[in-house]
């Protein structure tokens, strides 16, 4: 795998730290910069497994933050102050989200301001954590899913929980855990996992079908929301929920339910960064390993990723977010950031 120049030089592997966990960060982190490049002023959604060409949008949707987060972990690799701006830049740009109805909020501003280190983006920050708790409905137990990108408000899905659950530890730590455990019992609680739930008056709630049960980032999210909060509220429940949720480390198909279908190399790498705030290290490097050896690129691009099987987009493609937790773990692996910081 080839490396891309950075100011302060290649990562050097320190004592336990697998030796090629420096050479894939520098290539992860040098794509950053090719990215930036292409995409100008726009945010990359996910990008063309030949080429590399990206799919972009204007105002980030829900994977805003993860190209946020990138390019604070490229200002903090490279410390160089045009790295700095483009992440300020960026980052800035999401405050359009603030008081959007959804609870992905969590993924824009949690994963796109925590490795920041200005008042800026702290004060950002704290706002959408404030727009999300008063949010909150007391009678579902959750901050519902929302309308902000169409199809019926009232639901609980498991893509809802990941950062919101920091995000609302933040400011109201009793909001956050109602958040996170109402999910939990909706969709890893006593029968097969689902993970999208929707509220009728005066039923209650009902198992959707969208997306799949097989599917691959269902698990993943769940369980990187179990580890924020595991160094975020006082719980002590959590052990049976991260139980029920980890299987044997590996790139899973998109949906259990087509083995023979499309990888998620995005769902591997949410995984991995989940099993290091989790304590489960070896587990973590090992499924990075795989991922390195088996599915990043020599210019440091994460092929694989299944955006959406059942309507085939993007089904092997690289994807922003599996981007992003392939740099966080690496980097957390380096030494660069601390797992429980973000």
């Amino acid at each position: 795998m080839s490396t891309a120049p950075t100011a302060k030089g290649p990562v050097h592997s320190s004592p336990g730290v697998p030796e090629w966990v420096g050479p894939a960060l520098e290539s992860v982190l040098g794509r950053v910069a090719v990215t930036l490049t292409e995409v100008a002023d726009r945010f990359p959604l996910f990008a063309n497994p030949g080429d590399g060409r990206w799919t972009t949008t204007g105002r980030g949707s829900w994977t805003g933050g993860f190209w946020a987060g990138l390019l604070w972990l490229r200002a903090r690799r490279t410390g160089q102050e045009t790295d700095r701006e483009a992440a300020m830049r960026f980052t800035g740009r999401l405050a359009d989200w603030v008081d959007a109805d959804t609870a992905t909020r969590g993924l824009i501003f949690w994963y796109g301001t925590a490795l920041a280190d200005t008042p800026e983006v702290a004060a950002l920050r704290a706002r959408a954590a404030r727009a999300c708790r008063d949010a909150y409905d007391a009678e579902l137990g959750l901050v519902p899913w929302g309308s902000a990108f169409g199809g019926p408000r009232l639901l609980a899905r498991v893509d809802g929980v990941p950062g919101m659950v920091p995000l609302l530890a933040s400011v109201d730590p009793r909001v956050a855990s109602s958040h996170l455990h109402r999910h939990l019992e909706l969709c890893a609680g006593e029968g097969p996992l689902c993970w999208s739930w929707r509220y009728e008056r005066p039923v209650g709630w009902a198992p959707c079908d969208d997306p799949p049960r097989g599917w691959s980032r269902g698990r993943a999210w769940l369980l990187l929301a179990v580890a924020d909060a595991a160094h975020r509220l006082e719980t002590d429940d959590l052990a049976e929920a991260v139980g029920r949720l980890l299987q044997e480390p590996a790139v899973p198909p998109a949906d259990a339910a087509h083995p023979d279908g499309p990888l998620d190399t995005s769902a591997a790498a949410i995984t991995a960064v989940a099993l290091l705030k989790l304590g489960h290290r070896d587990q973590a490097v090992a499924l990075l390993g795989e991922l390195v050896s088996t599915h990043v690129t020599a210019d440091g691009r994460l092929l694989n990723g299944c955006y959406d099987r059942s309507s085939g987009t993007a089904t092997q493609h690289e994807l922003v977010w599996g981007d992003f937790f392939l740099a966080y773990a690496l980097a957390a692996l380096a030494g660069l950031v601390d797992p429980h910081d973000a």
